[in-house]
């Protein structure tokens, strides 16, 4: 039905059809439907659901403007926000948003930030202070978003993978992670990492460097750096990052994050 309406809009003014969407984003909200499915084993690659991010593309055009208050506050949007944090045993600091549509698992905690429909948050995942997660990411189990960080959105093109941060990472303060970028599981970013499609990602703890884009591998210690790229008015620094540790495996998590942290003096 979905797939239907997308190749043929003048179908969203049919009643079954709407109903249809909004079973999508509700299922959406609950944790039910998820726009990116994990892999069945931790070295798999995840899946993405173009049908479910479709339906959040066509659930804005069937919706209405609305002008509602909270308290002092006046809102004017088609999309409600999300309620009932007590039951879902989320914490919410003022001023914490978050779109319906986007599912918080048990143990979040919301600073004041931002969280946006499509979205997936897992339990005990902390987001931070003036901490973003764009449309339909995917957050991990037992993550720390540090202050002011940036987790792109995605919507369009439908076919582009969402940005994944996998369980028990820790991104530092005013890193950003868009188009789709993968961090692995247990992965440290120092604070203002810069994390595109096109970063080259550089593994600088070996004899050689190891060049990758689009994924941090699971539990490296990653920060800011530059390569020099040649133009026609002379050679200048891009910005890159520096893969420079990895994440001990034979202690705990908590552990190994301090240990990694003071090793290599990343900045958080």
């Amino acid at each position: 039905m979905i797939e239907l309406a997308w190749k043929d809009r003048d179908l969203l003014r049919d009643a079954d059809v709407v109903n249809h969407i909004e079973t999508v984003v509700e299922k959406l909200d609950r944790g039910e439907l998820r726009v990116a499915t994990p892999p069945p084993s931790p070295d798999g690659e995840w899946g993405v659901n173009d049908w479910v991010k479709k339906a959040v593309i066509m659930y804005f055009p069937i919706r209405q403007m609305h002008t509602y208050e909270v308290g002092p506050l006046e809102f004017h949007d088609k999309m409600k926000l999300k309620h009932g944090y007590a039951q879902l045993g989320v914490r919410v600091v003022p001023h914490a948003i978050a779109r319906y549509g986007a599912f918080l698992a048990r143990g979040v905690i919301l600073m004041p930030s931002y969280v946006n429909i499509g979205a997936y948050v897992d339990s005990d995942t902390m987001v931070d202070t003036w901490a973003t997660v764009g449309s339909c990411a995917q957050i991990g189990k037992g993550v720390h978003l540090s202050g002011g960080v940036g987790i792109g959105g995605v919507l369009e093109p439908v076919q582009a993978a969402p940005v994944i941060i996998e369980d028990g990472c820790f991104i530092g303060s005013r890193a950003i992670v868009v188009e789709g970028v993968r961090v692995g599981r247990e992965a440290v970013l120092g604070a203002n990492v810069v994390l595109t499609a096109s970063t080259r990602i550089i593994d600088v703890t070996g004899p050689e460097p190891q060049e990758m884009r689009g994924v941090v591998p699971p539990r490296s210690v990653v920060i800011p750096g530059t390569v020099p790229k040649r133009f026609a008015a002379g050679e200048y620094g891009v910005p890159c990052a520096l893969i420079i540790g990895r994440r001990k495996e034979s202690t705990d998590k908590k552990t190994s994050l301090n240990d990694a942290l003071r090793e290599h003096s990343v900045a958080v």
